[in-house]
């Protein structure tokens, strides 16, 4: 037998039931900022050297492996992926990299402003040092 003191025990009971709906909001919320994140930081992704390559009707690269990449800026400074590199040092450098088991191709990332002569020399340089994969990359 089940005591009632005016009929508050089943006013209570119905009054208080778990609510089934689920609350996405806040899934939003959090969903917007990650995509703006990453609408932001996916330009910041690309090579590190910013150069203003020419533009040219070439075909995009389709590699899966990640480039090794020499970069010649519009003053002539070398970069190898994100480090500088003195010009008398590339040869050695790009030997060491091989030497580390790289043997894909090199690509040659000369900005448009830089003197053709510049990237002739590196690219020569590159060359007669024994690695015959080079590409010259555009927009």
């Amino acid at each position: 037998m089940a005591i009632q003191l005016n009929g508050s025990n089943r006013n209570t009971r119905q009054g208080m039931r778990p609510m089934a709906e689920i609350n996405v909001t806040p899934m939003v919320d959090v969903m917007l900022v990650l995509l703006i994140i990453f609408m932001v930081a996916a330009p910041l992704l690309t090579a590190g050297v910013e150069v203003d390559l020419p533009d040219t009707d070439a075909r995009e690269i389709s590699e899966v492996v990640e480039p090794l990449s020499v970069t010649i800026t519009d003053d002539g400074i070398i970069f190898v992926q994100e480090t500088e590199i003195a010009y008398e040092n590339l040869v050695p450098h790009l030997q060491a990299v091989a030497k580390a088991g790289y043997d894909q191709r090199i690509y040659i990332r000369g900005d448009k402003g830089a003197l053709y002569d510049d990237v002739a020399k590196v690219f020569g340089r590159i060359n007669a040092a024994g690695f015959n994969q080079l590409a010259l990359v555009t927009d």
